[in-house]
């Protein structure tokens, strides 16, 4: 497969998998008093809450008895092998999960049969806004959202030529063309935006708003879509249960990391809304 095939390549437009933000210099985060990072340490935002979060589960595991007081936290955000273990006691302790019925899985494949169609592909253009440290993040949005209101209703040639002027990812000298993705080839943010979830969003043309991902602002045009074959619900059955087993664990989880933040005191992050690996 090319290049053009697979995206820009660049790692920097949601297009393929590509790193998050650059790290930044932080002062010493500490939940209830535990550092999470030595002193000269640098993380990104990302890494910073997911070692917030990690902390904050084992000393509930402590305060549970599943884990010794003894058990200290490394600088490096590392758990222990004990610390690990007692946190999935905790969490199959705490988190009540509901286990999907037929009703719930027939349900979802109604509402997303486009989603296990088997060789769906999207041929798209994107323009970058890209965020980086120290930006306004509501003037690059506002910026975003002008361009996109005049690109509503041009054609692909003046698409193309936005993108190479305005676009901050490597496909704008293509004219901010990603050639033909498939989902797999896609951020998740990117991908759930381009690929239809069910008829009403199977657009063509350019996508009437912003897509945020982790990279900054996209505008995305649909320039063709190849819809794959549809699978009947039995085949995909199975899927969706282990999916809706997944997002209600990511619900349980969420609420329960909430409620021990709330109850913490964390200094020098935000964690909050946050999205964590822990949540995905």
């Amino acid at each position: 497969m090319s290049a053009q095939q697979q995206g820009c390549g660049g790692g920097s437009c949601g297009c393929a998998n590509g790193k998050a933000a650059a790290p930044l210099a932080t002062p010493v985060a500490m939940v209830n008093g535990v550092p999470l990072h030595a002193e000269a340490e640098t993380l990104t935002p990302e890494d910073l809450r997911q070692r917030a979060y990690s902390e904050l589960l084992r000393q509930a595991a402590q305060r549970a008895g599943l884990l010794a007081v003894g058990d200290v936290p490394a600088l490096d955000g590392l758990l222990s092998e004990a610390a690990s273990a007692a946190i999935e006691r905790l969490l199959e302790r705490e988190l009540r999960l509901p286990e999907p019925d037929g009703a719930a899985c027939r349900r979802f494949f109604e509402a997303h049969a486009a989603r296990f169609a088997i060789g769906e592909r999207v041929h798209a253009r994107h323009i970058l806004f890209a965020v980086t440290e120290g930006m306004d993040i509501a003037a690059l949005r506002q910026r975003a959202e002008g361009l996109l209101i005049s690109l509503r209703c041009v054609d692909a040639e003046a698409f193309a030529q936005a993108a190479g002027e305005f676009s901050n990812c490597p496909s704008g000298g293509e004219g901010g063309d990603l050639g033909w993705l498939a989902r797999e080839d896609c951020a998740p943010e990117f991908g759930a935006a381009l690929f239809a979830q069910d008829e009403a969003s199977a657009h063509i043309g350019v996508l009437p708003r912003l897509v945020s991902s982790r990279f900054g602002f996209h505008i995305l045009r649909v320039e063709a879509r190849e819809p794959g074959q549809r699978q009947g619900f039995e085949a995909v059955q199975a899927a969706i249960t282990q999916t809706l087993r997944q997002q209600a664990y990511v619900t349980a989880l969420r609420q329960y990391l909430n409620l021990l933040a709330g109850a913490a005191r964390i200094d020098g992050l935000e964690v909050e809304g946050a999205d964590s690996p822990l949540l995905q």
